[in-house]
């Protein structure tokens, strides 16, 4: 049996994406930016694509600007705010993703801006009261803080955050891949100014995302060449990536309660076979549906010998899992996020993310060749 628990890195594409997008790959191949009939048809693919997800989250859209994904995004948000609007000071959390915390660092190190890290407790919410209190002592900031955090799952109050920001005449740019298509999100009335999204986290393509820039505060192309996304952004557009975002992300909001009540039940049914077969097993971050990403579960095992072979077993075993966020496979310091919370770093953490796809016939197998592992470790 293959069991696939790593939906937090990527999602399978879902079949009627994939059938959205397949004459733009194959017949309806013209360049966007053609005037001739190819071009047109094209043009009004991806103009019609960026209706659907203005009209999801309630927006208009000439304030939805496709990208390459997430991480060019928030880039793109953080980066151009402090060019446009002169920015000095930015608030971000010591969890943030990579590509929100390294833009961060190599700004403050290039002298652009100073950067400060509010408090979060071992669960990972931020601290609202320091949060206030950094925005108090610091005028015109930018607050980028990410709503769901990739690793532990741990939930921020985006309304509270969007109010306080509002309150002292702060910017808030929210890194949503994680959350997006699985929460609704009405951006007229949350007090945010930046979104980002990442379609192969929801079942679209990889490669495509975009990034939601509130009207009122218009900031400078990050990428110069063309005049793509109304001169945001030069480049020939990802036709069919953009297809299918609009295709995933409305199916998305069309069936998302469904989603989210199986989803969640998988979550919780690992919860209670772990702490059965396998004692001493603790959960890193939120776990309750109201305060943590319902496709997010992170777990820390007991102690034993062969810990950093873990993922290497279960891969062996057919289960994909992951130990952190999979943008930073490869390094061999550990999640900064499990370290920034004070977490044990000697006990092995395994984060298993869950999509529409999984069973309980998937988690039973997973629980079984776990504890079957551990029972492996302690006789040994």
């Amino acid at each position: 049996m293959k069991v696939y628990l790593d939906n937090a890195a990527t999602t399978k594409l879902d079949g009627e994406v994939l059938k959205a997008m397949m004459p733009f790959m194959t017949e309806d191949f013209g360049n966007p930016s053609s005037i001739h009939g190819y071009g047109r048809k094209t043009r009004s693919a991806i103009e019609g694509a960026r209706k659907t997800v203005a009209k999801l989250l309630n927006v208009t859209p000439a304030e939805i600007f496709f990208t390459s994904g997430g991480t060019e995004a928030d880039n793109m948000a953080i980066v151009q705010s402090v060019e446009t609007f002169g920015i000095k000071h930015v608030i971000s959390s010591p969890i943030e993703h990579h590509a929100v915390e390294h833009t961060i660092h190599t700004m403050e190190k290039a002298g652009k801006i100073k950067a400060s890290w509010v408090k979060i407790d071992k669960k990972g919410n931020v601290d609202l009261a320091h949060l206030e209190e950094l925005l108090k002592n610091n005028s015109r900031s930018l607050v980028s803080l990410m709503h769901a955090n990739n690793e532990i799952g741990t939930l921020l109050p985006l309304k509270e955050v969007g109010e306080l920001c509002e309150k002292y005449n702060a910017l808030f740019h929210s890194d949503t891949v994680q959350t997006m298509g699985h929460y609704r999100m009405d951006l007229r009335e949350l007090k945010v100014h930046f979104i980002t999204c990442a379609a192969h986290k929801f079942h679209g393509p990889k490669g495509v995302g975009f990034l939601y820039i509130n009207h009122n505060n218009k900031i400078t192309p990050f990428i110069h060449g063309g005049a793509q996304e109304r001169n945001m952004r030069g480049g020939t557009e990802n036709l069919y990536g953009i297809v299918g975002l609009a295709k995933a992300l409305e199916i998305c909001f069309n069936e998302m309660e469904e989603h989210q009540k199986h989803i969640s039940g998988m979550k919780e049914y690992m919860k209670q076979q772990l702490t059965s077969a396998i004692p001493g097993t603790v959960f890193n971050g939120e776990t309750s549906f109201d305060k943590s990403l319902y496709t997010v579960l992170n777990c820390c095992f007991p102690n034993h010998p062969d810990a950093e072979m873990l993922l290497f077993n279960l891969d062996i075993s057919g289960i994909a899992a992951s130990g952190g966020s999979a943008c930073s496979s490869g390094s061999n310091q550990g999640s900064h996020v499990l370290r920034g919370l004070g977490i044990d770093m000697t006990r092995p953490s395994v984060r298993f993310s869950f999509c529409k796809y999984n069973t309980k016939e998937e988690i039973d197998f997973v629980v079984s060749k776990l504890a079957e592992l551990f029972q492996v470790k302690t006789t040994a």
